[in-house]
């Protein structure tokens, strides 16, 4: 009682030190700026931004853009180009989340930019228009790196959307708002593990407004917190559109007055703002609504009576950002149309197999952590599922700890089959790669492992709070050809090791010259029959194909 009675105290004065000083909500809304075409530049930097009173914040973004980074806008069907520039003095990755792209360009753990270096992936672009994002994704440093700032979004196109009659003029009335909750130390340095994230930035800004037209306006939301889960409307409780999700546009827009937003989700939404010209609307989020067990309801008590995330933000209302209101735009959207995206979900029927993750904690009952899938921790060389490609499949995902947590499958968007054997709502039919897990339930869902296969290169599964995914709850997968030896064609004879790879690359069995491919394709080296070993230390990271003859092996260097 007494430590219930302390962290009561604490978020009434850290709530009304919030109030009195960052609730003018008299900071316009920063719009990142757009990057687009098939050629992307993109350097990580270190640098400082004024986001408290005193002390500047040190922070990361790409393109010096001081926090967080460009919006970049694909079109499907694009063959991008990518050049990433660590110009950091940590290690680092860039990961496209919600992408289907191969796992070698992925951008997961396994992928890393050393400080000073570059890594180059390039894919075509497959996705439904949608809104998707990027942050990294390096191994115990995820949290740190993309809570410091190291986050942006991605605007995919194609012509589906094109055709519809919704707004999508960026900045004019299509928005990006990338919601992230974070602790500061009194020396205004963000701590990626703090347990008191009281301050809310949107964009990077506190206390913001938005100057929007008096007509339909859209709205891409990211949840780009640690832990915080924020159910987002207005205060007047006026409904408006859901349109998309993760993966893209819904079927059919949906009226709502309240979003639920977890760590790692996106929503699209359009707000009628029609006849309210000079007027202001707030939006809040209303964690008096969040049930217990999920961050950003009421304050989680461990057995102990140890208290997780013991935020003033926790279980109260609090808001979010002003829109004020102007003038329409010329030829303003004054209607939604009735229908959007043609959605072909998978049905039960089509899966091959269902497998189970299970989610556990290291301390039964406990709301810290560390926390487990399938009891095990995160081993960067274990394979935890092995997956023939073109399979569809059906997860069953269970929780059995005190606390809910958002599940991320990479490369992959999936269908969400029911909860507790019930089926969804419309709001959870679309496309996916989030789904939030609540305390002791059971959920189903569905997906095609289609393409990209490669026995070497994994993807990752985890829960997209981002520190217990340091912590190790996460796992791994490789979508293998239907034929999963590492030798592709031919026999048995010709072999390489050691794969992984570090500092020698071993050659036997080879009746022919043996060529070296980089990932791109790019032939980077020959060996003559005869030679059996290369020193490799000086390769970049990432994977090698090695030939010999109609022979091709697939190998990895760490």
């Amino acid at each position: 009682m007494t430590i219930q009675i302390y962290c009561i105290i604490i978020t009434v004065l850290l709530l009304c030190n919030q109030s009195s000083t960052f609730a003018q909500f008299t900071n316009p809304l920063p719009i990142p700026d757009t990057l687009s075409g098939p050629v992307i530049n993109l350097s990580l930097t270190s640098g400082q931004k004024a986001i408290l009173p005193g002390n500047p914040t040190p922070t990361l973004s790409y393109n010096n853009f001081g926090y967080l980074g460009p919006t970049l806008i694909l079109r499907k069907g694009w063959e991008v180009t990518v050049t990433i520039h660590n110009q950091i003095d940590d290690t680092t990755t860039l990961h496209w989340h919600g992408l289907h792209v191969s796992s070698h360009t992925d951008g997961g753990p396994h992928s890393p930019i050393l400080p000073g270096g570059q890594w180059n992936p390039h894919f075509t672009c497959m996705d439904k228009a949608g809104t998707y994002w990027y942050h990294p994704h390096f191994h115990k440093k995820t949290a740190e790196q993309t809570l410091r700032g190291a986050a942006g979004l991605i605007l995919v196109r194609d012509a589906e959307e094109a055709n519809l009659n919704l707004p999508r003029t960026y900045g004019k009335d299509d928005f990006p708002i990338i919601l992230q909750s974070l602790e500061f130390k009194t020396t205004n340095e963000i701590l990626p593990k703090g347990q008191q994230d009281s301050i809310v930035l949107i964009n990077g800004a506190i206390s913001p407004y938005l100057a929007v037209p008096a007509q339909w306006t859209r709205f891409r939301l990211l949840n780009a917190s640690n832990t915080r889960n924020f159910y987002v409307g207005f205060e007047d409780n006026r409904i408006f559109k859901m349109i998309g999700s993760d993966g893209g546009l819904l079927g059919r827009p949906i009226s709502v007055n309240r979003i639920k937003i977890a760590p790692g989700e996106r929503f699209e939404i359009l707000v009628d703002f029609t006849g309210l010209e000079s007027q202001i609307l707030k939006l809040k989020s209303f964690g008096s609504e969040i049930p217990s067990g999920v961050q950003g309801g009421p304050t989680i008590f461990s057995p102990h009576g140890t208290p997780s995330m013991a935020s003033p933000l926790n279980g109260v209302n609090y808001d979010l950002l002003d829109f004020r209101v102007k003038a329409a735009l010329p030829n303003p959207i004054t209607n939604v149309p009735d229908s959007l995206a043609v959605q072909k979900r998978l049905q039960e029927s089509d899966a091959a197999l269902n497998r189970f993750v299970v989610f556990s904690s290291a301390v039964p009952g406990s709301s810290h952590g560390p926390f487990l899938l399938n009891d095990s921790s995160f081993n960067m060389e274990r394979i935890d599922f092995t997956i023939p490609v073109n399979q569809t499949e059906i997860w069953t995902i269970h929780n059995q700890t005190v606390v809910a947590h958002p599940f991320h499958i990479h490369g992959f968007q999936f269908y969400i089959l029911d909860r507790y054997g019930s089926p969804v709502g419309p709001e959870e039919m679309g496309r996916k790669d989030m789904v939030m897990v609540g305390v002791n339930e059971s959920l189903r869902i569905i997906t095609k492992f289609s393409d990209f296969a490669d026995s070497i290169m994994p993807y990752m599964f985890h829960c997209h709070i981002l520190t217990h995914e340091d912590e190790g709850m996460m796992g791994q997968f490789v979508v293998a050809p239907l034929t999963s030896s590492l030798i592709q064609k031919g026999t048995d004879s010709f072999k390489v090791w050691p794969n992984p790879l570090r500092d020698v690359l071993n050659i036997s069995g080879s009746t022919h010259n043996t060529e070296i491919f980089n990932f791109l394709g790019k032939k980077i080296g020959e060996l003559k029959i005869g030679v059996n070993s290369i020193e490799t230390s000086h390769w970049p990271q990432g994977l090698y194909r090695i030939k010999s003859g109609h022979q091709m092996i697939t190998l990895l260097k760490w």
